[in-house]
């Protein structure tokens, strides 16, 4: 057992990634595991088992003779993990070590760094780690922090009922926890939801959003300030996400071309907008400016931008590339505690909400206005303007077009 680590220290001297030495630990400890499987153990773990079974349980006991098995070590294992997935079925569940599983007050910290590992490998947004993450805590509260084997559907139908009935939350979080707790047990739990009867799928009501006349959209933008009044622009003029708008590069923009790239947009999708004309010559003094600060940041010796993933680990220079450089960068440098390093991110989302909300209140705005209402008003005054839907549908990055059919309002 000891020479897992020294070969785990083996595969770190030659420079292999953590992953996979994370990797080649648990395949060798899993390894380890079967082979203590000999005979005698497998013979003690079956008996310990089978007392623990109901009477109500069949289970044919010719099933528990080594002898009609092939000497495979690995079918020993998996014949005793069945035979322990049975156990906690029973009416008095217990482990293969005959100890009790817990009806509350379990330690749940092996399933949330699961459920992070699994959205991570997905590649899904920070966002949607939290919001499940989320969910899940408040389920094990709901739960009581019981045993996770023990955690069966009956256990969702309650909670989304409390969700519904006692809490009143809106049929869009309902939703959302069905749908984090339905991930949960399926990539978490290793469990399938089978027949939700039972479970009733709250439906939404038809949504008109907000949206702002021409006139009212200028008022607001003319209360704004750098670099604020210019992102708003954006995303009003190409229909940008706030967070599409706030992570564009300086490789995004074509202006040869007149053309905006977005990259890795709501659901992992690139898609292009023209850059409007009215802009074309604030873009290009913002570029001017990102220059100018860049040159001035390599010169200080910073670090470079943040960039995504492993990107870093492949490209050691891109970092410090003008090309990845954020076209709205946040005016100070921010410190990585893990490695001490100093580097640049983009104008805040919360900085750019802040301003949004004073800009709306100097312009004495009747209505509800968010970032996104200026993506609304952008798809509804091309609808005006007489574009089909298709056109708006790809302008917009909608998968189906009865999304954007809410905008025919």
């Amino acid at each position: 057992k000891e020479s897992s680590t020294a070969f785990v220290e083996k595969l770190k001297e030659k420079k292999q990634g953590e992953n996979l030495r994370k990797q080649a630990h648990h395949a060798v400890s899993l390894f380890y595991e079967m082979e203590q499987y000999s005979e005698g153990k497998i013979q003690n773990d079956i008996s310990l088992v089978k007392n623990t079974i109901s009477e109500q349980t069949s289970i044919d006991t010719t099933y528990f003779h080594t002898k009609d098995y092939p000497s495979n070590q690995a079918v020993y294992a998996n014949h005793a993990h069945n035979i322990d997935k049975t156990a906690v079925q029973g009416s008095d569940p217990q482990s293969r070590t005959g100890k009790a599983l817990k009806q509350s007050g379990a330690d749940w910290t092996e399933i949330f760094n699961e459920l992070k590992n699994v959205i991570t490998m997905r590649h899904y947004s920070p966002k949607t780690l939290k919001t499940y993450s989320g969910w899940t805590r408040k389920f094990q509260a709901y739960t009581k922090s019981e045993e996770p084997r023990l955690v069966s559907i009956d256990d969702v139908k309650n909670f989304l009922t409390w969700l519904a009935v006692d809490q009143g939350v809106s049929a869009s979080s309902q939703n959302q926890a069905f749908n984090a707790l339905l991930f949960l047990f399926r990539n978490v739990f290793g469990k399938e939801f089978g027949k939700i009867d039972g479970i009733v799928r709250a439906k939404r009501r038809p949504y008109i959003p907000v949206v702002l006349s021409r006139c009212e959209v200028d008022r607001i933008i003319g209360f704004m300030k750098y670099p604020h009044k210019l992102i708003i622009s954006l995303m009003y003029g190409g229909g940008l996400r706030i967070s599409e708008c706030l992570s564009l590069r300086v490789q995004n923009f074509n202006f040869d071309m007149k053309i905006l790239t977005i990259h890795d947009g709501k659901g992992q999708k690139d898609r292009t907008v023209p850059i409007p004309k009215v802009l074309m010559g604030d873009l290009k003094a913002q570029l001017d400016l990102v220059i100018e600060q860049h040159e001035k940041d390599c010169q200080a010796g910073f670090d470079g931008v943040f960039l995504y993933g492993q990107l870093e680990k492949k490209y050691k220079n891109a970092a410090r590339e003008l090309v990845w450089q954020w076209f709205f960068p946040a005016k100070e440098l921010t410190l990585v505690p893990k490695n001490k390093k100093r580097r640049r991110y983009h104008v805040h989302e919360t900085s750019l909400q802040k301003a949004l909300r004073k800009a709306v209140k100097k312009a004495k705005i009747p209505k509800r206005v968010t970032s996104h209402t200026f993506r609304h008003s952008f798809a509804s005054h091309l609808l005006q303007a007489n574009y089909d839907i298709r056109t708006i549908q790809e302008l917009l990055g909608h998968s189906d077009v009865r999304t954007t059919m809410i905008y025919t309002h």
